[in-house]
């Protein structure tokens, strides 16, 4: 199925998508609540609502704002360094062992929502990734039964500060700037894409002016590898994002570097996902949104 968490008259609802309309499943039933988590966690209820929701009135997908897929995860752990190519432009050396760092909440928002310029920098880069919401939770992991622990992909733009992630060796400061990490709006579940989500073509741009476009097969990490060694670690719960790392395009590589502009929307696409569009807005222009 294809999901689409967002607002309207009727307030925060999970939707299925059907071509240009969408089911509200949260009116179908309460249990579903206002977004994937309730699909997640209780046993049955995806069935449920799919077989009500074939008979079900449509929405206009135009009237609804998307909202983040999972509100509140437990964690958002992000895979640097994934694509041999983009590993070359930044000057580092192939690693044995993923570049993985963490974001916090208050740096994601929904698609469509403004990406956010900070006022102590202009470096503002895009990264399209394939970003996991994890399902069914578990600690260490076999590669083999990874997958089984995948309940939907979306688009992920790790909207990173330049300058400010190269203060550190963490990465920490560049990648959790309020409102620069964009997800959605469309999340779908592993049956409707090739296992793995391999062999999708992902590509950024702006305009006419194509940032970066690869394939998510050339990713060294595998989203089966990728569950694998992070639940060596840590214990993944329902409703964590994985974000897959980006291909080669970045702004910062370019000569001279790119970096995204106010006015500018920045569109990041995944063959068989969707498109998660974000406007770029200077920070000194927006009116910050009510605290989390």
């Amino acid at each position: 199925m294809r999901f689409l968490v967002g607002t309207s008259s009727d307030g925060t609802a999970v939707y299925s998508m059907d071509g240009d309309k969408a089911v509200n499943l949260s009116a179908l039933d309460a249990r579903v609540g206002s977004d994937l988590m309730g699909l997640i966690n209780t046993d049955g209820l995806l069935d449920e609502v799919a077989a009500k929701a074939a008979s079900a009135p449509r929405a206009a997908i135009n009237d609804i704002t998307p909202a983040l897929p999972i509100e509140n995860p437990g964690k958002i752990i992000c895979l640097g360094l994934n694509y041999v190519d983009h590993i070359k432009e930044g000057g580092y050396d192939i690693p044995e062992y993923p570049a993985l760092f963490m974001r916090g909440r208050q740096s994601l928002m929904a698609a469509g929502a403004p990406m956010v310029r900070p006022t102590v920098s202009e470096k503002l880069d895009y990264e399209v990734e394939l970003m996991v919401i994890v399902g069914k939770g578990g600690r260490h992991i076999s590669e083999e039964s990874a997958l089984d622990h995948v309940f939907a992909y979306t688009v992920f733009n790790d909207g990173s500060v330049r300058d400010f992630q190269r203060k550190t060796h963490q990465w920490t400061p560049g990648k959790n700037f309020d409102d620069t990490g964009a997800i959605g709006p469309i999340s779908v579940t592993p049956d409707e894409l090739p296992e793995g989500a391999v062999d999708l073509k992902i590509e950024s741009r702006v305009g006419d002016e194509i940032l970066q476009s690869a394939s998510t097969s050339d990713m060294m990490w595998s989203v089966a590898k990728t569950i694998a060694l992070v639940s060596q670690y840590t214990t993944l719960v329902s409703g964590d994002y994985l974000a897959m790392g980006t291909p080669p395009g970045v702004g910062h590589a370019k000569t001279p570097p790119r970096w995204l502009r106010p006015g500018e929307t920045v569109e990041c696409e995944i063959e068989g996902i969707g498109i998660c569009a974000s406007p770029i807005l200077d920070e000194i222009n927006l009116t910050r949104r009510e605290a989390l």
